[in-house]
């Protein structure tokens, strides 16, 4: 009897492992449809403001590897994430993971100050640090989640992370679409889905068809 006890976990965290693994193998195709929707729907966006998003990103990474790490920043911001959603119990493990906290505050901070600034060098600033700081939350949220012993053949880790990166691309799509009229939420999902239909469709043909 203790003997099929201590099997019913084992089998139980096999079962979910292999279930993670089937859902992070169909994340794929989302975390390709969300980037080329998102890079085809910001193609509108009038310049600089596009250059200035990929100079954010850029400017991260060479901080990241050539310079400074920020590991205590980031910790500090998942501090922050989960002393904001500690009233939602849910929300309060995943939330600092899921939600690029200093982004938000950017956003958030952007809307209050433009309320009272009209300047397009304002809106230059933000785009930049969005971009800088949604590099920061990626890269250090896969380095932590990657850093994962337990983690088998890294399944939680591409289940997690794929998730959390669509998550966010959608987010971003979403600050963009409230910026720039020319950049378009629905026309982002609509392209979204019909991409990843058409894998789901291409790979469905080429097994059983």
């Amino acid at each position: 009897m203790e003997n099929l006890q201590s099997l019913n976990p084992n089998r139980s965290k096999k079962a979910l492992t292999v279930l993670k693994c089937i859902i992070a193998i169909l994340l794929l195709p989302w975390v390709y449809s969300v980037t080329v929707s998102f890079i085809n729907e910001a193609k509108a966006v009038k310049e600089p403001f596009l250059s200035l998003f990929g100079k954010g990103i850029i400017t991260f990474l060479v901080f990241y590897l050539f310079v400074y790490e920020h590991a205590k920043i980031y910790q500090k911001g998942q501090q922050i994430a989960e002393a904001t959603f500690r009233f939602i119990w849910p929300l309060i493990k995943v939330a600092p993971f899921v939600l690029p906290i200093y982004s938000i505050i950017l956003f958030l901070s952007y809307l209050l100050i433009s309320l009272f600034v009209k300047s397009n060098s304002l809106l230059e600033y933000f785009i930049f640090f969005i971009g800088f700081s949604t590099a920061f939350h990626l890269v250090f949220t896969a380095r932590n989640l990657r850093s994962r012993r337990d983690d088998f053949l890294m399944i939680n880790y591409f289940f997690s992370f794929g998730l959390i990166y669509i998550i966010n691309v959608v987010l971003l799509a979403l600050v963009f679409s409230i910026l720039f009229n020319s950049f378009s939420w629905i026309n982002f999902g609509k392209s979204s889905f019909q991409i990843n239909k058409g894998i789901f469709s291409a790979v469905f043909s080429q097994l059983f068809l």
